[in-house]
């Protein structure tokens, strides 16, 4: 799928070694870069000095102020050229949006992942726009992001790769950005991300060809009476999405109506409100008459699970009424979620 392309054919922790030498540089580097453009400054301001100005030399790109999920950040460039990115949950949401993003953290390779630990919904688009491995792993790796000389760093404070620990470092190599992705739909985030970045027009492209796939798709499917269970298993207990999560969101869109999770309070990763863990049996109790729903799984993983017998004699199970959302769905951006919209239309089409 290219990402340029907004129609679907188908519609260290403490110190880090030889660390502290280069942050110090890299500190005195911004410093002096503070000093020159003293002048300038401001939302959206340029910091061309009047010297340049009179003398015709080339001015500085304008920067602006930018309030983020982790703070303020200051001197971020209002066209940014070398974009870092330190989660790769917000990798897709860049690419999208055909920011520059020159690297990005990978994770372990796995089911949902190309070789070198990209997710697959997004990896065609990083290796045509050339995008590297910056590091391997969910916590930032300050020293290679360093090296990759970066003019801004983008990435998460929440999920697995939560960088707000790290923030401080990174804000030395380069302006840092760091958002939320669990309490707000991908589309919410792009447009935040388009405003941040200065490219609100293609941010405003991608959702509006998103929702024009969404209200075709809406009108070719038959949506089932029951509840839609969004869920993921994780053998020993079950995981359930909820309405406001991304995946709620957008099968709320195309008209379904998601379950809540059960009552109470389930258990959460990494401070993530989008969904929570919940035992086997209160699941279960709890999904009643609903279609089940599974989210990243392979299909012989819901077969194993729907097996068991407290999943088993569910009314969904033995209807038939249990369906594989894709592997690529944990994580949804304009890749996976059209990834999703294509299995909806497939299997209640």
């Amino acid at each position: 799928m290219n990402g340029r392309q907004l129609a679907r054919t188908t519609t260290g922790r403490g110190g880090f070694p030889g660390l502290r030498a280069g942050l110090k540089g890299a500190a005195v580097v911004v410093a002096g870069l503070l000093a020159l453009t003293a002048c300038g400054g401001g939302d959206g301001g340029s910091d061309a000095s009047a010297k340049g100005e009179k003398s015709g030399d080339k001015a500085p790109s304008a920067t602006r102020t930018v309030k983020h999920d982790a703070g303020t950040a200051e001197k971020v460039p209002a066209q940014p050229k070398r974009i870092v990115s330190v989660s790769v949950t917000m990798t897709g949401h860049l690419l999208a949006l055909d920011a520059p993003v020159i690297a990005s953290q990978a994770t372990p390779p796995s089911v949902i992942t190309d070789k070198q630990g990209f997710f697959t919904q997004w990896s065609d688009a990083a290796a045509r726009n050339s995008v590297k491995v910056a590091y391997q792993g969910f916590e930032p790796d300050v020293e290679k992001v360093l090296a990759l000389k970066p003019d801004l760093i983008v990435g998460a404070s929440s999920g697995a790769e939560n960088a707000e620990k790290f923030y401080d470092k990174l804000s030395v190599v380069a302006p840092t950005l760091l958002y939320r992705h669990d309490d707000v739909s991908w589309q919410d985030l792009t447009a935040r991300l388009g405003k941040d970045l200065g490219v609100e027009k293609r941010a405003t492209e991608v959702v509006a060809a998103h929702d024009k796939r969404v209200g075709e798709v809406k009108a070719a499917i038959t949506v089932p009476k029951q509840p839609a269970a969004l869920v993921r298993d994780n053998q020993s207990a079950m995981t359930v999405f909820t309405p406001e999560s991304a995946q709620g969101r957008l099968l709320t869109s195309l008209g379904f109506t998601v379950l809540e999770p059960p009552a109470g309070k389930g258990e959460t990763q990494g401070g993530r409100s989008d969904f929570a863990e919940f035992s086997q049996e209160k699941v279960a109790a709890t999904a009643k008459d609903s279609s089940l729903l599974f989210v990243s799984h392979t299909p012989e993983e819901i077969t194993a699970a729907t097996a068991r017998p407290v999943w088993k004699d569910l009314p969904a199970v033995k209807d038939k009424r249990v369906y594989d959302l894709g592997l690529d769905t944990f994580r949804l951006d304009y890749y996976s979620a059209g990834n999703l919209i294509d299995k909806i239309e497939k299997a209640f089409g």
